[in-house]
């Protein structure tokens, strides 16, 4: 059986040679590690190793796991250990309903999944009662799956026009997700379609230089994400084991969405 540190370091391994392959600095290729399956001693295996971005895509467990962590970086404190080289920074990256926007906000370092203006609306309303500024990514549809989350392709400037007027989100970048396949190259048309719409919102004059964020692929086709301009991939099975869903959709009710 591998361990934990022998799949970390393929994927970092992986990431290296799909940064080569697309002419791009490895450095700059952020792995977030998703926790859906993940126990407690796997994410603290991976924070022994120095990884910093997990990710969550449900409420329940990242609430759960988040301050799992909290207590284990306290314990290090308290026997003395060295603190970590840098902190831990949270991602959501599940579909976020609205009536949850409270509770994710304290926890999440970057929302990856702003999906509709009136969630937007919901992010602006709690920061600013929380005088917190809110990273977000824009969640594209790009495939038009009727049953994946994210706004249209044509709809994008118009979301990010409205977000200019909410001083409390600071939008960092797109994300999309790729329809399920065993084949990682029949995704590549939907991640080259996601960076050539990131480069055109990129050009717009309300887009600042902190718009600079495409999450793109998971365990299954992150290289190719890479390949197409992924600068951040999230990944769960192929660090943690156990099944990763093509879409990494929550399992939530959608109720109050």
């Amino acid at each position: 059986m591998t361990t934990i540190k022998d799949r970390y370091e393929a994927v970092c391994q992986r990431v290296n040679a799909a940064a080569a392959r697309a002419e791009v600095d490895p450095s700059g290729i952020h792995v977030v590690a998703v926790t859906k399956h993940a126990s407690m001693e796997q994410v603290r295996d991976l924070i022994e190793l120095g990884h910093v971005d997990f990710g969550e895509n449900r409420l329940q467990h990242f609430t759960q796991i988040a301050a799992q962590v909290d207590e284990y970086i306290e314990r290090r404190r308290e026997l003395g250990e060295p603190d970590l080289e840098s902190p831990i920074r949270w991602h959501f990256i599940g579909h976020l309903q609205r009536n949850k926007v409270r509770r994710i906000i304290p926890m999440a370092r970057m929302i990856h999944s702003l999906d509709s203006l009136r969630l937007a609306e919901e992010i602006q309303v709690i920061a600013e009662k929380r005088d917190q500024v809110v990273e977000v990514l824009i969640q594209a549809n790009i495939s038009g799956e009727r049953g994946k989350h994210g706004i249209a392709p044509a709809a994008l400037g118009h979301i990010l026009e409205q977000l200019d007027t909410m001083i409390n989100i600071r939008p960092r970048g797109m994300m999309c997700m790729a329809p399920a396949s065993t084949d990682p190259e029949t995704v590549r048309p939907v991640f080259q379609r996601c960076r050539e719409i990131f480069d055109e919102l990129c050009e717009e004059p309300r887009t600042s230089e902190a718009f600079n964020v495409l999450s793109m692929g998971m365990s299954g086709d992150f290289e190719v994400a890479i390949e197409c301009g992924a600068n951040v991939v999230r990944v769960g099975s192929a660090i943690f084991g156990g099944q990763e869903g093509a879409s990494s959709e929550p399992e939530e009710a959608t109720t109050g969405a």
